[in-house]
């Protein structure tokens, strides 16, 4: 038995004893532990000098930090969408009955669970599953039997085949981000040549838009930054890719890390900030290693760290911090919550981040593709970027492609491409549906394929999945539905009781029991949740359902009963266990047709 107190004093030394890294001193004990023991709630709370109901408020929160033993070996398979059509669901299905389990719960001799999780970010590359953390890829049946094996014989997981770990890029379409080699320091000395002012006016005339969906211009976002009162100033990548479909900054994080950081640099450089963190999502862990590295080349380099490629007063230096497991902190100001060692539930707007950030100081936040698009246009200039894509949307976009496709993977295009193309490219010939921007996106039907990608049209964060004619536009609506009941984080009644409500709404229509009263309450959900609901999830929690309620309104009414209404509750099927017990079944121990 390992002691606490030897374990948790050098987290607590890396972590400098403070209370805004909650979160990751309590992913690192869990590392050592495996869960967040009551003794090693109250031995973090003391040395921290906090109240252990803010322990609580961490472990309740994210779906990663556990309060209950789950076994030496964590198992969770991903539940998104396009793992469900490539059968996730019966390989799990198989792994309980291998280890004799119940999903959820523990084993008896406390070796392992298995669970779902919402996404693993492995969509061109599943069905996938974490274990400990670590993603194991395109799952078969005669793989999920390897595992249980191992799991068996209690084989330490650096003893596991490597292939079974093996993440790949799969880059189908490069352009300007994907296809460029990395040459160490060129954006950040390009960038010091013109200046600080210098670079945010070419960043001015790129028109750079961010690439997290919302579009806000970058360059305009630094400025009003920089030109915030405040005695500290900092940046923040947002890598919380957690987005159903999307899976483009895993590749971007993988391999194109330097151009990422030096993005990040250049944001520092512009406003001022000296400090800039990583968020990496808790999907992502096993990247943390790589990119550590990464950042410490830099630093012998002089590419981070302070007096920056010789430049007297520029310094800049990152911090990884990771997420574990709560989609909402995709939002920036919930994101910025969870730094700050909090639940990561989305703040009041305004005041923004911009102005109000990271302990209340300005602060900028772009996503990956922003900040290295930032990098590569100090490296070709505002102008020859500008002339990439169409005159609201500069530049490229990088979609990540899965579902029923030849070629599922990344492909990056100028701004205006059509979906049309897309499918074409990745070897899509039977379509029924794409879904364009993951769950909180709209889908598309074939009389819609010629939209393009860009701001003006049909804008996106990145996810394209692919739907063909056979698929069941249901169970699509089902996976979104319960993915934000799931992800909800319980701030709001909108959100919290709206996604609930939708959720089982939707599994009445899939079981044949829904009548015109749940078409026409889902309706009137959609219009609540979009105008009550406090942040984005909620208020896009019914844009794919909404479409496709519309766009596939006969596939919906074939499961709709004759009857205006048909309730939820059973109750003569819930006397049956009291029936058994009584050793009655006879026709006056059920209720009639009148009751």
């Amino acid at each position: 038995m390992i002691a606490i107190e030897s374990a948790l004093d050098p987290i607590l030394g890396r972590h400098r004893r403070d209370p805004t890294a909650l979160l990751q001193i309590l992913r690192d004990t869990q590392e050592i532990f495996g869960w967040i023991s009551p003794e090693v709630r109250a031995a973090v709370a003391s040395a921290l000098e906090i109240a252990p109901t803010r322990i609580d408020s961490l472990t309740r929160f994210y779906a990663h930090l556990y309060d209950a033993p789950r076994g030496k070996y964590r198992i969770l398979f991903s539940d998104n969408i396009t793992d469900r059509m490539a059968g996730s669901v019966a390989l799990m299905e198989l792994m309980l009955k291998k280890l004799k389990l119940e999903r959820g719960k523990l084993s008896a001799d406390g070796l392992v669970s298995v669970d779902f999780t919402s996404c693993t970010g492995m969509c061109d590359q599943g069905p996938a599953l974490l274990v400990n953390n670590l993603p194991a890829t395109r799952l078969t049946a005669w793989r999920i039997d390897e595992i249980c094996g191992l799991i068996r014989a209690r084989t330490p997981l650096d003893q596991w085949p490597e292939e079974f770990f093996r993440v790949e890029d799969h880059i189908r379409r490069a352009d300007l981000l994907l296809g460029a080699a990395e040459r160490p320091g060129e954006a950040i000395r390009a960038a010091l040549a013109l200046g600080a002012q210098g670079f945010l006016d070419e960043l001015k005339k790129s028109n750079l838009r961010g690439r997290g969906g919302a579009g806000f211009p970058t360059a305009l976002k630094w400025r009003s930054c920089r030109d915030a009162p405040g005695e500290r100033r900092f940046v923040v990548c947002n890598a919380d890719e957690g987005e159903p479909g999307t899976f483009k900054d895993r590749v971007l994080l993988q391999s194109f890390s330097q151009s990422l950081f030096e993005g990040m640099a250049l944001a520092g450089l512009v406003t001022g900030a000296q400090k800039g963190f990583l968020y990496l999502r808790g999907e992502y862990s096993y990247l943390r290693a790589p990119l550590e590295a990464t950042l410490q080349k830099m630093r012998r380099e002089s590419l981070l760290g302070r007096n920056i490629a010789g430049a007297k007063n520029f310094d800049f230096d990152i911090e990884i911090h990771m997420g574990a497991g709560a989609y909402v902190c995709g939002e920036e100001t919930a994101l910025i919550e969870s730094l700050e060692g909090k639940p990561g539930r989305p703040r009041i707007r305004p005041p923004f981040p911009v102005t109000h950030g990271y302990l209340g100081f300005p602060t900028v936040v772009n996503n990956v593709e922003t900040l290295c698009n930032a990098a590569a246009i100090a490296v070709v200039g505002g102008d020859a970027y500008a002339r990439r894509g169409t005159t609201r949307s500069t530049g490229t976009k990088i979609l990540s492609v899965s579902g029923d496709c030849e070629r599922p993977g990344l492909y990056e295009y100028p701004f205006g491409v059509t979906v049309a193309q897309v499918l074409e490219d990745c070897g899509a010939p039977d379509v029924g549906a794409v879904q364009i921007g993951g769950a909180a996106g709209n889908c598309l039907i074939p009389e819609e394929f010629g939209r393009r990608i860009a701001f003006e049209d049909q804008p996106t964060a990145g996810a394209f999945m692919v739907f063909a004619n056979r698929r069941d536009p249901i169970e699509a609506a089902r996976n979104f539905a319960h993915f934000f009941a799931h992800e909800s984080c319980g701030f709001c009644t909108p959100c919290r009781v709206g996604t609930s409500l939708v959720a089982g709404m939707i599994d009445k229509i899939a079981a044949g029991h829904g009548a015109q009263y749940e078409f026409l309450d889902l309706k009137r959900l959609h219009d609540i949740l979009r105008a009550s609901s406090h942040c984005g999830l909620g208020q896009a929690a019914m844009l794919a359902l909404g479409d496709m309620m519309q766009k596939f309104k006969p596939a919906f009414e074939r499961r709709l009963i004759t009857k205006d209404f048909e309730p939820d509750f059973d109750l003569d099927a819930a006397l049956a266990r009291a029936r058994e017990l009584a050793g009655r079944d006879d026709a006056a121990a059920h209720l009639g047709e009148d009751i």
